[in-house]
């Protein structure tokens, strides 16, 4: 029997583990221990162990040809990380509840049934741009609030058929502090149960129920008001169980909304945010993109049909999911003691796979600390080596809706408007769930200098 490769394990504390650098910065902890330790890195937090996954070839064979053996880790009875926010919805879920769900939920997403959708999209990207220009040239924002808004925006208009902007201003900081706590809970050798009432569980619990308050109330109000628009909360409503004709409980149509309702934002508010900031930073990236944008859409409204039209467009949002994945790790349990590429890893430890590493893997990748968004002007196949939304069976539902929801905002905005960075600084990545831009992203707006801004 050949004998197992020795997985390096990162230089920690004797009882904590790695904490401490966890703590201090948890994405450049798990950037520098792939470039110090390889492909395959342990470390631990207490006594539990990980295991950093940073190459295709791992993580295909964990995540397809193990799917059986690294698992979902959802415990109802210790939840934990996003299971504490979203309960058994879509992304935490596992096993036969998960397949039921997605099955259920898989034709809202379906590329085919999405064109309709594109009116809702750009009525949303319309009415910020109508509140910019009341702001004026020259006016500050934070890109990051202002992307959030817009896809916030979008997310519940499309499959809600409601708007919540009205409690942006309170919603925002409720899902900063709910997902906060969540990725702490993680990252935490101790685990205090939320029955104490600690600081940091009392203000979870408070921003908890706030966001509960809303989604249950959009729930409800559906119940009264049926829209008979067959958006996504509807066929929630109108779900029966195959053997026993019963609905779908409150609780799980609950947890399926507040994961559409997060999930479904915060990724694309961070790829359009990135996007931006990006371009900003490289203007002949910029000036192609726009080029591009001018010569397709010809100053008319954009529809469907002219997405295909934008290919450099998709290929820039592609680069800067490379650059800046919104969704810089995936996690798994290991279930059973098992093997992979010849290094044998323990039953019970916890697997993180880094997205953001692959998309930085200098085997992988020619330069890939440059932005060249031609990388993917290509057919060149990038199976594993490309996986902004995951992989395998459980690959993000809502891929389609995100990338056709991000090319016609993004080409709205870029058509328009101007953006300068406020900070020279290169903006710092923070991980909490996503990977967003830390402490926000202001920006001076102003309207295309060039004379090609369309009314």
């Amino acid at each position: 029997m050949p004998q197992t490769k020795p997985i390096p394990q990162a230089k920690g504390d004797f009882l904590l583990g790695n904490f401490r650098q966890l703590k201090a910065d948890s994405f450049r902890a798990l950037c520098d221990w792939r470039r110090e330790y390889g492909d395959l890195v342990g470390f631990k937090i207490g006594t539990q162990q990980f295991y950093l996954f940073s190459h295709p070839k791992l993580i295909e064979e964990a995540l397809i040809k193990q799917a059986d053996v690294f698992v979902k880790m959802y415990d109802p009875q210790k939840p934990r990380g996003l299971e504490l926010v979203l309960g058994q919805g879509l992304v935490t879920s596992k096993g036969e509840l998960w397949q039921k769900q997605r099955r259920l939920m898989q034709p809202v997403f379906q590329r085919k049934n999405l064109s309709g959708l594109l009116p809702q999209f750009a009525a949303a990207g319309e009415d910020m741009l109508k509140r910019w220009r009341q702001l004026g040239d020259g006016a500050e924002i934070d890109l990051c609030n202002e992307m959030m808004r817009l896809t916030l925006e979008v997310i519940t208009q499309t499959m809600f058929g409601t708007s919540v902007l009205d409690k942006v201003e309170q919603i925002a900081p409720a899902l900063d502090t709910v997902l906060r706590f969540a990725a702490k809970s993680l990252m935490s050798p101790i685990a205090i149960p939320l029955a104490i009432p600690t600081p940091s569980n009392l203000n979870f619990k408070r921003a908890m129920g706030f966001l509960d308050d809303i989604i249950y109330g959009i729930i409800q109000e559906r119940r009264k008001k049926p829209s008979g628009n067959a958006d996504l909360l509807d066929m929630l409503l109108q779900a029966r169980d195959p053997d026993t004709n019963a609905p779908m409980p409150d609780k799980q149509i609950r947890d399926e909304v507040i994961t559409i309702f997060s999930a479904g934002h915060e990724t694309t508010s961070n790829l359009l945010t990135w996007t931006i900031y990006l371009l900003a930073k490289h203007p002949t990236v910029l000036s192609t993109l726009r080029r591009e944008i001018d010569q397709s859409i010809n100053g008319k409204p954009l529809e469907f049909d002219d997405l295909a039209k934008l290919g450099y467009t998709k290929a820039v949002l592609n680069e800067s999911l490379r650059f800046r994945p919104p969704v810089g790790v995936m996690m798994r349990k290991i279930q059973r003691e098992t093997e992979v590429d010849g290094y044998r890893l323990k039953a019970g430890s916890l697997a993180i796979f880094n997205i953001y590493n692959v998309h930085h893997h200098p085997d992988l990748w020619h330069e890939p600390e440059r932005f060249d968004p031609g990388r993917f002007l290509s057919s060149e196949s990038r199976r594993f080596s490309f996986m902004p939304f995951g992989a395998g069976e459980r690959i993000c539902i809502g891929n389609h809706f995100a990338m056709l929801e991000s090319q016609l905002l993004l080409a709205m905005i870029i058509r328009e408007y101007d953006f300068e960075l406020l900070n020279p600084v290169e903006a710092e990545v923070e991980m909490v769930v996503s990977l967003r831009p830390k402490g926000g992203l202001p920006v001076r707006i102003g309207r295309r200098s060039d004379g090609e801004c369309f009314q």
